[in-house]
């Protein structure tokens, strides 16, 4: 999942004040006071033993001594002079220090009861701004002429998107609409061997049948021993501070790719290695070429689809935004049985190519351009184009489009993340299609946190399986026997009822390696991304140094690195548009940034109808003959 986020370090500026600061303070200034009293007596003994001393120099020089040994003895008398004058000058300045600290004390005292009012303020005003907003949306449910809720579980969904803070948004920002002609349902499971008769209106009883059982422990994998002895621990995460809203303040309305970051916010993937992480759980795809029942595919491919967004629960920190040019290859054909080639082919706005090829029968490749925005409140990240799935024994062409993610408490609490919007899955070959409902989540509601829903239609449209489970945990999938129209509502609105047989796991989420929470969170496959390879390109994120930097804790030098990489990219960028304004004709071409990728190329897509960078070849074969005279220095 390409997700643009930030790291929690504003909790760090969250502390209330304590109510003992004053009494603190009070201390502090007394401690300095014995300190200096300290420091007078010292003064004092300095002050003594060095009147003796300069005395009893003074008597040396008295005495009949050769003239050379006389000199000497007037430069010792001479420095233990200026080391009694320094001695009292720093007894003063201690003594001016402490007189300041007094006198500035009564304001620092005022400055951090202000800071508590504050504080105290605000959270009056957020619990207040809470209240109003339960009290209105009870007032909403009550309203007359809508309809009550029905009970809700785990076997309930809806397709309905509601209307978001839409003031807020500008023009330019792009939606992707509801599905408008998709009902709300429920579910009711039934016994697989009762009796099932067919009426009007509904589907005929249909029973499990041995094709079915491709989707019996689906998730349930086992991960045998790689061939390639992998890491599986990174330097643990420095525990450095930095206040977040300081820096996102002065960037509301903006394009976050185009705002500058320290790595603070970062953690140590680029954006390309993080699209690489949705192959996670390729075991789904690799499973479903087995699957003689395009409607049993779609099923595993919407549980893959749903798969991607589980390692961002807990990971809000921020990829890296890769280099134009930059690549990605991950080359695991003996242990996960693919090759995935990633490309960063435009920088503004940030779009990324991918291929995919599996040895089981399957390929995967997509363009996704990150559109984010931040509105102070919430961090909204946009990815936009189309992902295309193609099963090489069947033909069967699958091509969906990414949720919104959201990151949340941008300002006040502790940063979570959410997943919001509407999925929808199309077999270009066969029309089956899957339609998938990420709930947003709501304090108030009883639903169960991050609760994904959908259902599965064959090319007739007929409901065939209803899909339920939330995107961090896991996903289910219950085979439809019956569907009717419920009793309408007191609106009029109708939901449809399926009748299903006993869910089937698809899909489970892998535990996280021990010491995570330290690592950043990443996954088992995330901590080997960005382990050094031989062979590489000279343009792999494996070796971009700030990146490298970050995760072994060099965090200074990671942003000096940083910067330096950037200027080297602007300066770049200047280049090319100056070539093209030698050579091109019209002022709209002039101010084009013309940038070729290497291993993609732009072309139309026959099943969205869109430009998009699809793979051209030649990758893997320079990689074998080590051939990368082609590769931009980028690094």
């Amino acid at each position: 999942m390409a997700c643009c986020l930030i790291t929690d370090d504003s909790g760090d500026d969250d502390e209330t004040t304590s109510p003992t600061d004053k009494s603190e303070l009070h201390c502090t200034i007394k401690d300095l006071s014995l300190k200096l009293d300290d420091l007078g007596t010292c003064n004092d003994l300095i002050a003594k033993h060095g009147a003796a001393l300069q005395r009893s120099l003074s008597e040396l020089e008295g005495l009949k001594i050769p003239y050379e040994s006389s000199e000497k003895l007037k430069a010792v008398n001479e420095r233990a002079t200026l080391f009694r004058i320094t001695s009292n000058a720093m007894i003063n300045a201690c003594r001016d220090f402490l007189e300041l600290a007094e006198t500035h004390s009564r304001k620092w005292q005022r400055a951090l009861q202000y800071e508590q009012e504050q504080r105290i303020h605000l959270e009056e005003t957020i619990e207040q701004l809470a209240k109003q907003h339960n009290s209105l949306e009870r007032a909403f449910r009550s309203a007359p002429g809508r309809a009550s809720n029905p009970t809700k579980s785990f076997s309930e969904g809806s397709f309905l998107t509601p209307k978001g803070e839409d003031s807020e948004e500008d023009e330019d920002t792009e939606y992707f609409d509801a599905m408008e002609d998709s009902t709300s349902f429920i579910t009711v499971i039934t016994e697989a061997k009762e009796d099932r008769k067919a009426e009007g209106g509904t589907t005929g009883s249909v029973e499990w049948t041995s094709t079915d059982n491709v989707l019996d422990n689906t998730s349930l994998v086992p991960k045998g021993p790689p061939k390639v002895k992998r890491r599986v621990r990174i330097p643990d995460k420095p525990n450095y501070s930095l206040n977040l809203w300081s820096i996102m303040k002065n960037c509301i309305g903006r394009e976050l790719s185009k705002i500058p970051m320290p790595v603070n916010f970062n953690e140590p993937l680029s954006m390309l290695q993080r699209l690489t992480e949705d192959l996670e759980y390729h075991h789904l795809l690799d499973k479903a070429v087995h699957c003689t029942s395009s409607v049993e595919q779609m099923c595993l491919v919407a549980a893959f689809s749903v798969s991607s967004y589980s390692t961002t629960v807990h990971r809000i920190a921020k990829p890296f935004n890769p280099m134009l040019g930059e690549t990605f290859e991950l080359d695991r054909l003996d242990d996960m049985g693919l090759r995935s080639l990633c490309e960063q082919v435009s920088h503004h706005p940030p779009s990324a190519a991918h291929h995919v090829f599996s040895k089981h029968g399957w390929s995967l490749w997509q363009e996704i351009t990150i559109s984010s925005k931040f509105r102070g409140k919430y961090l909204s990240i946009m990815p936009l184009g189309a992902i295309h799935l193609e099963f090489q024994a069947s033909g069967n062409h699958y091509v969906w489009r990414k949720s919104t993610s959201t990151v949340h408490n941008i300002i006040v609490g502790k940063l979570w993340i959410d997943q919001t919007g509407d999925i929808e899955i199309v077999n270009h070959k066969t029309k089956d299609q899957c339609q998938l409902k990420f709930l947003p989540y709501s304090y108030f509601s009883k639903e169960v946190h991050r609760k994904v829903s959908g259902v599965v239609s064959d090319s007739q449209g007929k409901a065939q399986y209803v899909l339920s489970g939330s995107w961090d945990e896991q996903m289910e999938c219950a085979k439809i026997v019956q569907s009717s129209p419920s009793s309408p509502s007191s609106d009029g609105k109708q939901k449809t009822v399926y009748q299903t047989l006993p869910a089937k796991l698809l899909w489970k989420k892998y535990p996280l390696p021990e010491n995570a929470e330290n690592m950043y969170y990443f996954s088992e496959l995330a901590l080997t991304l960005n382990e050094h390879e031989e062979g590489v390109a000279p343009t792999d994120s494996r070796l971009r140094p700030d990146q490298r930097l970050m995760e072994k804790g060099h965090w200074d030098e990671a942003n000096t690195e940083k910067q330096r990489l950037e200027e080297k990219q602007r300066a770049s960028r200047r280049r090319r548009l100056e070539a093209c304004a030698r050579g091109c004709g019209s002022e709209d071409e002039k101010e084009t940034d013309v940038y070729m990728p290497l291993w993609f190329e732009k072309r139309v897509d026959p099943h969205t109808g869109e430009m998009a960078c699809i793979y051209k070849g030649g990758y893997w074969e320079a990689k074998e003959r080590q051939d990368w005279h082609m590769c931009p220095n980028i690094f």
